[in-house]
C-alpha cells in the first residue's frame, strides 16, 4: 500500500499497516497476533489472554521511574460497513485510505480510524525510543464495537497501572471523563406464510444513502432512521390498499443509525399507479422534513418479480406497527451537563434470521443506570405488545465523571501549555470500555481523548489529519508529565 506522507509520520505508518490486516469485530485473530509479534519484536513483555486481548509493557524512560504507571488503551476491532455499490470483503480485503484535502478517508468503506488510530498511536509510543515517560502498559482489546466482550472478559490482573488513558474519543481538544452505559433488545417476530395469487403487482421500495452515523454520538442530530421511514410508508399503503408484505430488510449494526432499508410488497394491479403517487408524496414529505440532515437521501419504488407467498397479513401488520410505534431517538437530556444526551434508543436493524422469524435489533443508552433500564423496558414493552419474543442482553455499565482526577489536571494543563487554549471537559453519550474497566479496577484514574473524526460507523468515516498531529503532541506531553507515585 502506498505510504502516506502525513504527520505524525510514525502514527500514520502504523495506521497504514493496520489497514492491511482484516480486523472487523469478531474477526480480530490476525490483528491480535500482529500486535503480539510487534511487542515481542521490540523486546517488551507481551501478554495475550484467552480471548485475544493484548498487553504490551514498556519500562519507564531512565529518570522517570517515579511516575505512576499509565495504561494506554484502545480497541483493535473496527465497524465494517460499505456503500451498496462497493465490492469489498472485510474478511480479507485491505482498507484503502486516501487523503481528501484535510481529511483521511477510505475508498467506499469505513476507515477504521475508530479505533485504529488509537492502536497506531499506542504502537508509536512503544516504538519511539525518544519519548520520555514513566511505565507504560499498552492494552489492546477485542470486540468493542459489538458488545465490549474483550473488556468484559479481561482479567483484572491485566489492568496493571494507576491511570488509564482511553484513546477512543473523536473530538480533539476535548477530554472525556464519563460515558453512557447501554443494552440491546432483540425482538423476534414469528410469522406464518400465506399464498398469494390473482392480479397482483409486485413492487420494491428502497430508502438509502441516508447520513446514518453513530447511534450514541449522532443520535441528537435529527438524522433520519431508514427503518422508521420504511415502516411509516408501508403502514400508509397498508391502510389504503389490499397489501401483502413479502420481504423486509434494513440497517446493519446495533450501534449505527440505519442508512438503508428496503421491502418487497404486492398490491392489486389496479392500485399500482395510486401507490406510486402516494410514494412520491411520501418521498417529498420526508425530503422536506430532513432537508438539512439528509441532502443525499434516495427514495426509489420499482416493479419487481412476482413471488408466490407473503407474510401472513396480521403478522405483517403487527411487525410494521411495532416498527412505527417503538421509540427511537433522544429520550432525555442530561439535567447536569448542558447539551449532553442522557438517554436514547436506536432502531438499528430489521433482518430475517430464519424461514419464519424476523428479528428487530435495538440499542438503548444512558449515563444513568435506572434510566437505561427504563428506556430498555419501554422498547421491550412495545415489541411484546406486538407479540414479539424479546431478549435483552449486552448490558454494560457507564462511567461516572471524577472532576478531581489527577490525570485530568495533567491533560488540561498540558493542553493549555501546548496550544494556549483551554481543553473542553466533557462526558460522551457513546459507550466506552472505561465503565467495565472501572468495575474491575475501581482505583483507576481515567480520561479519554482522541483526534477529530466524523461519520464513524459509516462509509463517510473520516479522520482530521491536523488534529491527529495535535493529539499526538498532547499525548506525548501527558506521558512526560504523568503524576508522581
Amino acid at each position: 500500500m502506498e505510504k502516506l506522507n502525513l504527520k505524525p509520520q510514525l502514527v500514520f505508518d502504523f495506521f497504514m499497516q493496520i489497514c492491511e490486516i482484516p480486523h472487523g469485530s469478531k474477526n480480530e485473530a490476525q490483528i491480535s497476533e500482529f500486535l503480539q509479534n510487534f511487542g515481542k519484536g521490540l523486546g517488551y513483555e507481551t501478554i495475550a489472554d484467552a480471548v485475544g486481548n493484548v498487553l504490551i509493557k514498556k519500562p519507564a524512560t531512565p529518570g522517570f521511574e517515579n511516575r505512576k504507571t499509565i495504561i494506554l488503551q484502545s480497541h483493535m476491532d473496527m465497524v465494517c460497513d460499505k456503500r451498496p455499490d462497493v465490492e469489498h470483503d472485510f474478511t480479507k480485503d485491505p482498507i484503502r485510505p486516501y487523503v481528501d484535502v484535510e481529511w483521511l478517508k477510505a475508498q467506499g468503506t469505513t476507515l477504521g480510524a475508530d479505533n485504529g488510530i488509537g492502536v497506531a498511536a499506542a504502537m508509536a509510543v512503544l516504538a519511539d525510543k525518544e519519548l520520555k515517560h514513566g511505565p507504560v502498559n499498552c492494552l489492546f482489546t477485542i470486540d468493542e464495537e459489538t458488545g465490549l466482550t474483550g473488556a468484559e472478559a479481561l482479567a483484572p490482573e491485566l489492568l496493571q497501572g494507576d491511570i488509564l488513558v482511553n484513546l477512543d474519543s473523536e473530538d480533539e481538544g476535548e477530554i472525556f471523563i464519563g460515558c453512557a452505559g447501554g443494552v440491546c433488545n432483540y425482538a423476534d417476530f414469528k410469522h406464518m406464510w400465506t399464498k398469494i395469487s390473482g392480479d397482483l403487482f409486485f413492487m420494491k421500495v428502497d430508502i438509502n444513502s441516508l447520513t446514518g452515523g453513530h447511534s450514541g454520538d449522532d443520535i441528537n442530530k435529527n438524522r433520519a432512521n431508514a427503518n422508521k421511514l420504511l415502516a411509516r410508508f408501508l403502514l400508509r399503503i397498508a391502510a389504503k390498499y389490499e397489501f401483502y408484505l413479502c420481504d423486509i430488510n434494513g440497517g446493519s449494526l446495533h450501534n449505527a443509525i440505519p442508512r438503508d432499508a428496503s421491502a418487497v410488497f404486492a398490491v392489486q394491479a389496479a392500485d399500482k399507479e395510486a401507490v406510486r403517487v402516494d410514494f412520491n408524496l411520501f418521498a417529498a414529505e420526508v425530503q422536506d422534513e430532513f432537508s438539512v440532515t439528509e441532502p443525499a437521501a434516495r427514495f426509489t419504488l420499482q416493479s419487481t418479480d412476482p413471488v408466490p407467498r407473503a407474510i401472513e397479513p396480521e403478522a405483517a401488520k403487527r411487525l410494521l406497527s411495532a416498527l412505527h410505534a417503538v421509540f427511537n431517538g433522544v429520550f432525555a437530556m442530561s439535567q447536569d451537563v448542558p447539551g449532553l444526551v442522557e438517554t436514547s434508543s436506536n432502531l438499528a436493524s430489521v433482518k430475517r434470521t430464519s424461514e419464519s422469524v424476523i428479528m428487530v435489533t435495538t440499542s438503548q443508552r444512558s449515563s444513568i443506570e435506572s434510566a437505561r433500564d427504563n428506556v430498555s423496558s419501554v422498547v421491550r414493552t412495545a415489541f411484546e405488545l406486538a407479540g414479539a419474543d424479546v431478549t435483552t442482553k449486552g448490558l454494560y455499565p457507564g462511567w461516572k465523571p471524577n472532576m478531581k482526577s489527577e490525570i485530568l489536571k495533567v491533560a488540561c494543563d498540558t493542553y493549555k501549555e501546548l496550544f494556549g487554549a483551554e481543553a473542553k471537559i466533557k462526558a460522551i453519550h457513546a459507550g466506552l470500555e472505561c465503565g467495565l474497566f472501572l468495575e474491575k479496577a475501581p482505583h483507576l484514574d481515567m480520561i479519554s481523548f482522541g483526534p477529530t473524526m466524523r461519520g464513524v460507523h459509516s462509509p463517510d468515516e473520516r479522520l482530521d489529519i491536523a488534529s491527529t498531529e495535535r493529539w499526538w503532541q498532547h499525548l506525548k506531553a501527558i506521558l512526560e508529565q504523568a503524576p508522581l507515585k
